[in-house]
């Protein structure tokens, strides 16, 4: 459960590189960090922002500081009540949270026509406001160059995070993460202010929200209404505050205003999110492990689960939905892997990032004895990802078994009863007390994402898979523990875990206090299982702390030299994301298919109209297909295009992280969300392609007209101040 900066350096396709001052910056390619404002702002001005680019680095002003993340998607303040927007499926947790079989808010959406009718979003719902960015790369540098080996260089570093996350969340109600850019040539401190009551205001129908499903999921033309309201509640004195009755809308110091302007072809666009990974400059062996394992095997896996569930779903509609979100992230997942994968042939990825990276070495080679210390660390670091590639199968594995259901509750508890021993400074990230409050909320909820049945299920697949593994990579400890190989042995080790009492809340609650000594004299078999597996966790830790700080050295020397070659040869260097804020901007545009048809970046209301079936994922409502056969177009229609603009496209660069990201003119204005890439795209995260990658986002103007025309929310559009004007 490590939420450390270190969790992003054991991955080694994570890597990014330096911001040695680049050519200058072109429209779409990019995914910018707010210190290189200035290099960009002469771009940005010929892309076509009006605003002063000085205006977007101050970022807690108008528009910036209006951009906050949802620790997992991007979102945006549009009110000075605290009025959130997002996309749908960022909010489908919370949705599904609040859904039974007999009140399916997935299904029928939610519109909430007071403040006193807001839902809680869940108890570990987080609307995260920047507040300031401290650069502290000297201090971690320091650190590192001081420690006498790989393991003990982890460690300090780890605990130096801890130090500066400290320090920085002295003052309450600020949450604080520090992040490695450039592969560790710098590291930032982020600050944001935590609001922890964050309440589910207005959601639309399934069949408007997911419209079109997994079958139009990253795919052009598109349909959806991919938008949600949430709303972010503080204390009476304004501060963060755990959800309470008595709470009241917090009053952002900047929001968003709509577009006054219509969006048209050619049109600049920018976008401010917080992207999750890219691997642009990931080391060829990485890639080609991903592309030749990673990708088909846990795609396979995910694939096998999806058909799990939904099987039992039919069975069982309290099933259904109470693995509706899960079920969707997988889905996503697995179809992003085929696209990437099916991206990565088209292209021929593989050999044009082993041809970029033997033109790297090639240059280095050139340097002589200058470029020695980079050659050696691209050495270490292939040699690290080949030393973690050997124990994968088992990593995977292992990893999904013991975080599954009440295996995942029992392992969790029982670390944390191991941690709290500690001092809190000594604790491993994710148990500190600073994380009891979201361990908590997770086993508060977990009964509405649990049922025993199915866990059962999962556990049966995992243990399926475990015993497959080749011997070299069983684990002695869970070997013991399960007993056998054969399918009588998993029946057995199923029969005990049936037996748990975690799925009970007041049992998960109990043990939040109960020490080391009550878990090991614990008769609970889930728990059991988690006293059994966790000297094989805490060794496998090691191991990658291991490794970990062996790249912390290695990392920064190479990721450097990529940057000084690509400087050398004229070419943008700008970081991989990492789940930190950055801007990406260029302009509204269509593409053409590889099957040579053009496509316009403008879809229209009649157009949902003509793909509805009446079956799910083409259900539309009837409402909405009175108001398009009628021309009800509630003053929004496009002149250009004669109706109302439902979705559009654009060539700004996103990855995962980014949905929700508000979409913005050249005058800081909400024109739209970002939600989705097209197919063409999906590979983009590790080879960027001007040609082909676009972003897709539902336009302002659909979410208003569903708003007016068809689930209709008159006091959210009174408060975003673009009501209907009256006859």
């Amino acid at each position: 459960m490590r939420h450390s900066v270190l969790s992003c350096a054991i991955a080694l396709t994570t890597a990014a590189a330096g911001l040695a001052a680049p050519t200058p910056a072109m429209a779409g390619e990019g995914m910018w960090v707010p210190q290189q404002l200035p290099e960009i702002a002469g771009p940005l001005r010929k892309a076509g922002l009006r605003l002063d680019p000085k205006q977007l680095a101050d970022l807690t002003g108008d528009p910036m500081g209006a951009v906050v993340s949802l620790g997992g998607c991007t979102a945006s303040f549009v009110s000075p009540q605290g009025l959130v927007a997002t996309n749908h499926h960022c909010a489908y947790g919370a949705i599904q949270l609040n859904s039974t079989p007999e009140k399916n808010l997935m299904r029928d959406g939610f519109n909430a026509a007071t403040l006193q009718e807001e839902v809680s979003a869940g108890p570990n719902a987080r609307i995260y406001a920047l507040d300031s960015i401290q650069d502290v790369t000297e201090e971690v540098e320091d650190v590192i160059a001081r420690a006498p080996d790989a393991y003990a260089r982890t460690q300090a570093m780890e605990t130096l995070e801890k130090q500066l996350v400290a320090e920085c969340e002295r003052e309450p109600g600020y949450r604080c993460r520090l992040y490695s850019f450039m592969g560790g040539t710098a590291y930032r401190l982020f600050r944001n202010l935590e609001i922890k009551d964050v309440r589910l205001v207005y959601a639309p129908p399934g069949s408007i929200g997911n419209y079109g499903g997994e079958i139009d999921n990253w795919m052009w033309p598109r349909h959806t209404g991919d938008f949600a309201f949430y709303r972010a509640y503080v204390g009476k004195d304004g501060k963060p505050a755990a959800f309470s009755p008595d709470n009241v809308p917090y009053r952002p110091k900047v929001w968003l205003k709509i577009a006054d302007r219509p969006l048209g072809p050619g049109d600049f666009v920018m976008v401010a999110g917080y992207p999750g990974y890219t691997n642009r400059y990931a080391l060829a062996t990485d890639f080609d492990a991903t592309e030749s394992w990673t990708y088909p095997t846990v795609g396979q896996h995910y694939k096998s689960l999806v058909a799990l569930v939904e099987a039992e779903g039919k069975k069982n509609p309290d099933i259904a939905v109470k693995y509706a979100n899960t079920v969707r992230g997988w889905q996503n997942t697995l179809k992003n892997y085929d696209g990437q994968l099916e991206g990565f042939k088209r292209i021929g990825a593989g050999e044009t990032k082993r041809k970029e990276e033997a033109a790297v070495l090639d240059w280095l080679r050139q340097q002589g004895d200058a470029g020695k210390p980079a050659l050696e660390a691209h050495a270490k670091l292939v040699a690290l990802s080949g030393q973690a590639q050997a124990t994968r199968e088992r990593d995977l594995v292992f990893g999904q078994l013991r975080n599954t259901g009440v295996l995942g509750v029992a392992t969790q508890l029982y670390r944390l009863a191991i941690e709290r021993a500690k001092p809190d400074a000594e604790r491993e990230p994710g148990y500190q007390q600073r994380d009891l409050p979201t361990i908590e909320g997770g086993l508060k909820q977990f009964e509405r994402r649990y049922h025993p049945r199915m866990d059962r299920l999962l556990q049966q697949y995992w243990l399926r898979q475990y015993v497959k593994l080749p011997k070299a990579q069983r684990l002695p400890a869970l070997d013991k523990w399960l007993g056998g190989s054969d399918e009588k042995a998993i029946e057995r080790a199923l029969d005990r875990l049936a037996k748990t009492r975690l799925g009970n809340a007041d049992a998960r609650m109990a043990l939040l206090k109960t020490d080391r000594k009550g878990f090991e004299a614990s008769n609970d078999p889930a728990v059991q299982f988690a006293v059994a597996i966790m000297p094989a966790v805490l060794q496998i830790e090691r191991e990658v702390d291991t490794r970990t700080g062996e790249a912390l050295v290695a990392r920064p020397v190479f990721l450097k030299a990529v940057a000084d070659y690509r400087k050398s040869r004229g070419q943008a260097v700008y970081p991989d994301a990492n789940s930190s804020l950055r801007i990406t901007f260029g302009q509204v545009t269509g593409y053409t298919k590889l099957d040579g048809s053009k496509q316009q970046p403008f879809t229209r209301l009649e157009e949902v109209a003509a793909k509805a079936t009446g079956e799910e994922p083409f259900d539309a409502p009837q409402a909405l297909l009175d108001a398009i056969k009628a021309k009800r177009y509630g003053g929004l229609a496009d002149r250009r295009l004669g109706t109302v603009p439902v979705n559009f496209l654009s060539d700004l660069d996103i990855t995962g992280g980014n949905s929700g990201s508000p979409v913005l003119d050249a005058r800081g204005r909400l024109v739209g969300l970002a939600f989705d890439g097209n197919w063409e795209s999906v590979s983009s995260n590790w080879v960027f392609d001007p040609k082909m990658t676009r972003m897709i986002a539902v336009d302002q103007r659909y979410m208003r007209w569903i708003m007016q025309e068809v689930f209709p929310a008159p006091r959210l559009l009174e408060e975003m101040g673009v009501a209907p004007k009256k006859r």
